[in-house]
């Protein structure tokens, strides 16, 4: 599969791996950084689908 024709969450993933290995960002700070990142878009989550 190419990228091309890869899901939208497949593209989001290595556009932001490329970002944060190009940036030389440590490895235990992204993971903390994704944790928050996850909490703050489950709660996004929540709220669309109790609308």
């Amino acid at each position: 599969m190419s990228l091309e024709t890869a899901p939208d969450e497949i593209k989001l993933a290595v556009d932001l791996i490329q970002l944060l290995e190009e940036n030389h960002v440590p490895a235990a700070t992204v993971l903390a950084a994704l944790a928050i990142v996850q909490r703050d878009y489950q709660q996004k989550q929540a709220v669309e689908q109790q609308a």
